[in-house]
Parts: C-alpha cells; structure tokens; sequence
C-alpha cells in the first residue's frame, strides 16, 4: 500500500476546510425549511457547522444569501483583475486560491464573513427570524438633541451568528495554525469593516414637517460600500509570518519595514501567483480571451491582464438608444442605432 506524505495529507484537509460553506449560493433557497436533517444534506459544511444549522434552521437561508453577496462582490470588485473570482463546480466554490495563504484568500476570507453577519442582521431587521430583532439597546435622547427610535439594525446578533458559523472551520483540525490565525483575524477584520461604518438614519415629526421632534436609528452600510473598504485593505494588505513570543504564537510583519496591522487591516503569509496562465485544478482560469481595455495602464489594460502576451483586435456591432425625445406625457421615445466599436482580447 502507498503511504500519503503527511503535508500531502494536511494540504488535502486545508482544502476540504477552506470557506467550502460558500457552496451554500449555489443551492437552492432554504427559506420556510425547518426539517433540520436537511442540515445533513448540506454540501460543504463542517461538522459543527451542521450542528449549528440544526439549531439555527432558520437563519441558514441568510447563511445563503450572505454567501450569494460575498460571491457577487468579489467578482465586482476584481472583475477587471487577472484573477477576477471565477467559480467552479466543486464544492470549493473559487479553487485552491482560498487555501493558499494570499491577498485573494484573504479579501475572500473577510467578505465571506461579513457577507453572513450583513444578511442575517438584515433577516433580524425585517422579522424574519424569531431568535432575533431589531436592536432596542440604544434609548433615550442623544448628545446631538434627537430621540433614539427605531428599528435599529441587530448587527450584535449578525456578527455572533458569523463568528459562530465562518470562523469554525478554522478550529478544525488538518489547517496549518498559521493559516487558522490568517483567516480568523481577516474573518474579523471583514466584520469590523461593516461594524465601524454604521450610519444613523433619521425622521422628522412635527407640524408641516417643521422637525420639532426627530427619531433616529442606526443601519448598516450598503454592502457595497463594504465591499470598497475591503477592497482597500485588500490593497495595502500586509505580509506576515508566524513567530513565537514566550508561549504565543502571533503573526508578524515579514519586514521590519511593513507598518504593523491593525485589527481592521488585512493579512496574508505568501505572495500571490500571477494568475496569468490557466489552471483549472487550482482554480485559475487564467486571462487568455479576456477582454481588455487598450488605453489603460490600470489592472485592465492589455498589457498587465494579457501578461505581456499580447491582444487580438476585432470589431463588434454596438446598438444603443439614441435620437430620444420626451413625449407629453410621459414617456421618452428612442431609436436604436448601430455603430462598430474596437473589441480587445488576450491572446
């Protein structure tokens, strides 16, 4: 019988670890379920994932949706970058690119994590949970004059839920403690992106809306605002290593001359590949038939997405509305007209 090296073996079960939850937007809406064996059938939980779906039944379909969200602005935020979130069919939603330790495992790590806490304390806001609700912690009248009413976004309970459910399977055995502590403190990082950037919504009350009286609430950010921020630390993300301080073991900057992180920055252990050529086993699709942008000398121009390849110039039929008149009333009548644009790809 062949014997596994053992890092063969470890580098197998960080796969099985890594956000495989992330599957949950590719199945079908579990809202209104609550026959918790269906917990079992989920693909790509952990154990104690599971176990949480069992008792939490109904907030799993918020667990969905925040899957959905982190998927859908991972791909918005690098859509013009060589590795632009593609997903594939497998369990691992993005490929062996969230296991090995980058600024794209992190960013994945963080947006996931706050991709649950927004949907369920959105669930909470809207009464569809029955463990949870609005937030009725703040009262009284504030320092500015105004009264704290309201349904208040519950982002407390959004943020218990995520750290509950994302950041388990990085307790689970088989993950290097190195990458456990990565992805607990970007999981964190993501979460804290949304909880320092609340907003205080207001209404006016009094006569012919004079604002006398004025009730206020907070809410969370829209998630793609979320989505900038992270985007951001993505950017300035710094390299660390592990390194033992008595009997601790912390991650470091790599360099003396990397600024040291703070809780809201994130992090990463390896430098990234250049994503350049296509690998389907590690979930690259590389840039080849990309499209590219000629001017540009951002992540989307051709010479950085076609990595120095080269481009093929073709012409494509354009129809746009043109010629609009406002008609009384009311409505705005077009025409269609055709024009031929100048379309790059990679070779």
């Amino acid at each position: 019988m062949a014997i596994v090296p053992l890092y063969l073996v470890l580098i197998s079960m960080q796969h099985i670890f890594a956000v495989t939850w992330l599957y949950l937007a590719k199945q079908p809406s579990l809202r209104g379920t609550q026959d918790t064996s269906t917990c079992g059938g989920l693909k790509g939980l952990v154990e104690e994932q599971v176990r949480l779906c069992q008792r939490q039944m109904e907030a799993m379909d918020s667990v969905r949706r925040g899957a959905e969200l982190a998927i859908e602005e991972c791909q918005h935020q690098f859509h013009n970058r060589r590795w632009n979130c593609s997903t594939l069919q497998g369990r691992q939603v993005f490929g062996k690119v969230v296991v090995q330790g980058t600024r794209e495992s992190a960013f994945v790590h963080a947006i996931s994590s706050v991709g649950v806490a927004f949907a369920v304390t959105r669930a909470c806001s809207r009464g569809e949970l029955e463990k949870c609700g609005c937030d009725r912690k703040i009262r009284g009248v504030s320092s500015e004059g105004f009264q704290w009413s309201g349904c208040s976004d519950n982002l407390a309970y959004g943020i218990a839920f995520s750290q509950a459910f994302v950041d388990n399977p990085e307790r689970s055995r088989g993950i290097s403690f190195s990458r456990a502590l990565m992805n607990l403190h970007n999981n964190e990082a993501g979460r804290k992106a949304i909880l320092s950037h609340m907003k205080v919504e207001c209404k006016c009350h009094g006569a012919s809306g004079s604002c006398e009286v004025r009730t206020c609430w907070r809410v969370m950010p829209p998630f793609r605002q979320v989505g900038n921020i992270l985007k951001e630390k993505f950017e300035g993300a710094t390299e660390v290593q592990p390194k033992r301080v008595g009997s601790r073991k912390l991650l470091v900057p790599r360099s003396s001359r990397f600024k040291p992180y703070t809780a809201h920055d994130l992090v990463y252990l390896v430098a990234s590949p250049d994503f350049c050529t296509r690998d389907p086993r590690g979930g690259v699709p590389g840039t080849a038939g990309r499209r590219c942008n000629r001017t540009s000398h951002a992540t989307d121009g051709c010479e950085l997405l076609c990595c120095g390849r080269g481009f093929r110039t073709a012409q494509a039929e354009v129809v746009e509305r043109c010629s609009c008149k406002f008609r009384w009333c009311c409505s705005v009548e077009c025409k269609q007209c055709h024009r031929l644009v100048e379309v790059y790809t990679c070779r």
